[in-house]
């Protein structure tokens, strides 16, 4: 080898000669003695800068000058060349994300520039990537995502959070140079700030509304109908301060009867929009009687070019209101305003409808708790569970049967549409609880106390059936029994939502009438059975009367449980039991 062959350096092992100034020629692949020559050719005029892979040379592209490029044709293919090489490191600096090849001790060897421009660093070549992102704290199961890419050789995935509250997504994978071992990985970034701050967000809200009917038995015990909205009031101010973010806030509650909107809350209004009468109107009553008319929400930009807008805190430039719904039912409505102009967006619009949601129904159920007070405490909580099964049921059916729609295509609607899901279960189950707590078992009359059933306690029931009666009557037998009962109008239905059950759960029983608008007890068995090697069904009809023989198809292919209508409540109780302990 010629003497001034120790002029080039060769980056894959990683030894590096000072170029100074001389001009740099860049040599794809080669053996030792071409690139030998190469050196001699050019003399001491000329550096060789020698690296084994395209990667590499886009990275020293990157990195530094080059007067030309020297492509070994032996190396590599005739279709991959120089300008393949630059012309691939076009695409890649034109991505929205950010592109690196990291090292083996996540040392930056290439960059595609997104990553300098969000953390404002000209040049991150050379760099550790942790050091740029200043230490970031690592959200999530994997801990180290790099270290595991390399030491498993597969691609490994997390979310880095900065100090400055920024959330980051990165993916790395290995970069594999022939049979070695890859020392290198490629690594994706994506700025996921707006994204993870909306589940977080999310969170939060599905967590507030929660806490609003969670009212525990020595705040309410000695307090009567106007304590506790005392107390729901304050819920709401934390709720709407703390965890929306918003500072003014108006409720108004809609009496049915005249259509009148009466204040419930307000926060930061002007006395005189606080006093002022309104009714559930389209005409003459501002966006809260519109809101409260049309059941629809409402966007006001700029209060000075829209007509509907009554004045309502001092210099409000936008407003957004969100009707109370309750089974479809406006309740009343909810009212918050800014200083600024177009000031609350589409996305702020849809937490605060989901927030609705909650706080209709813990308003609803002190409403309820008010007209029931004259009876048994026993009466009251029956009264709370019937109000809230009927909306949350209906919440539950809508979501799936959007979800369906969905999968597959939209993957961050059907993440929300399962998030809906889990807080209408989750609001049902910290209503009964709080009804239960209102109403100890020893506060009941001996003789109103129902038998203890313990294997019930707990067991998820899906109802199928046509007639609405049928699915209220099952909430009002079983939910004394601390089952968690939820229903479906046909099989359809019936299959999405168990289809759409969170990870980890099932129902326990499923009690469905022999036929249904859309197919028969037989049918939907063999539906549920494709999902599920058990099926826990029970068939319901009417004495004599069996369709095409549905139950003896459905006894032939396992059914164990079969009521006549009419059925005493033991019936139903004793078939549920056997169903949810078939071992006993």
């Amino acid at each position: 080898m010629p003497d001034n062959a120790h002029e080039s350096r060769d980056i894959g092992d990683h030894e590096v000669a000072v170029a100074g100034q001389k001009p740099q020629v860049l040599c794809l692949g080669g053996s030792n003695d071409q690139v030998a020559a190469i050196q001699q050719r050019f003399g001491d005029q000329m550096h060789v800068v020698r690296v084994g892979s395209p990667m590499r040379a886009m990275a020293e592209l990157a990195r530094g000058d080059f007067v030309g490029v020297y492509a070994d044709a032996e190396h590599f293919s005739a279709a991959f060349d120089a300008g393949q090489v630059m012309q691939n490191q076009q695409i890649l600096q034109s991505m929205s994300d950010g592109v690196l090849l990291l090292g083996s001790d996540n040392v930056i060897i290439w960059s595609n520039g997104r990553l300098g421009e969000w953390v404002g660093v000209q040049d991150v070549v050379g760099q550790n990537l942790y050091s740029v992102l200043s230490d970031p704290e690592i959200l999530g199961s994997e801990f180290c995502p790099f270290g595991r890419a390399l030491s498993t050789q597969h691609p490994s995935a997390s979310t880095l959070r900065c100090e400055d509250n920024r959330c980051y997504r990165v993916h790395a994978a290995p970069l594999f140079e022939g049979s070695e071992q890859s020392r290198h990985l490629v690594v994706t970034i994506r700025d996921v700030t707006d994204e993870y701050h909306e589940r977080q967000k999310l969170a939060n809200i599905h967590q507030a509304g929660v806490e609003l009917a969670d009212l525990t038995p020595d705040e309410v015990a000695d307090m009567d109908f106007n304590g506790r909205i005392e107390l729901l009031k304050d819920n709401i101010l934390h709720c709407t301060q703390d965890v929306l973010k918003f500072d003014v806030v108006e409720i108004r509650m809609l009496e049915q009867s005249t259509g009148s909107l009466k204040p419930l809350l307000a926060v930061g209004m002007k006395p005189e929009a606080e006093a002022r009468e309104l009714i559930a109107s389209t005409e003459g009553n501002g966006v809260t009687g519109w809101v409260a008319a049309t059941g629809q929400s409402y966007l006001c930009e700029d209060t000075s070019k829209d007509g509907l807008y009554l004045e309502g805190s001092q210099g409000a430039k936008s407003s957004m209101t969100v009707p109370l719904m309750l089974h479809d039912d406006v309740i009343g409505t909810f009212n918050v305003e800014s200083p600024e102009v177009k000031a609350f967006t589409n996305s702020d619009l849809q937490f605060v409808e989901i927030f609705c949601r909650d706080l209709a129904v813990a308003l609803n159920t002190l409403e309820l708790l008010a007209a029931e007070q004259a009876n048994t405490a026993a009466a009251s909580v029956e009264a709370i569970h019937r109000a809230v099964a009927r909306p949350v049921d209906d919440i539950l059916n809508d979501a799936v049967n959007v979800m369906e729609r969905y999968i597959g295509h939209d993957p961050a609607v059907v993440e929300r549409l399962q998030r809906i899901l889990m807080n209408a279960r989750d609001i049902k189950q910290v209503i009964q609880k709080v009804g239960q707590s209102m109403a100890p078992l020893e506060a009941r009359p001996a003789s109103s106390r129902p038998e203890q059933r313990p294997a019930l306690v707990g067991k998820r029931v899906l109802v199928v059936d046509e007639d609405e009666s049928v699915r209220s009557a099952a909430h009002a037998l079983l939910d004394r029994y601390s089952c968690v009962v939820e229903t479906a109008h046909d099989g359809n239905e019936a299959v999405l939502m168990v289809r759409n059950l969170g990870q980890g759960q099932r129902y326990d029983a499923i009690i469905s009438d022999i036929r249904l608008p859309d197919m028969s007890g037989h049918q939907l068995m063999l539906k549920l059975a494709e999902m599920s090697e058990h099926v826990p069904l029970i068939l319901m009809t009417g004495f004599g009367y069996d369709p095409g023989h549905s139950i003896v198809k459905a006894r032939q292919a396992g059914l164990k449980h079969v009521l006549y209508k009419p059925f005493r409540l033991d019936q139903l109780l004793e078939a549920v039991e056997q169903t949810v302990t078939p071992e006993a």
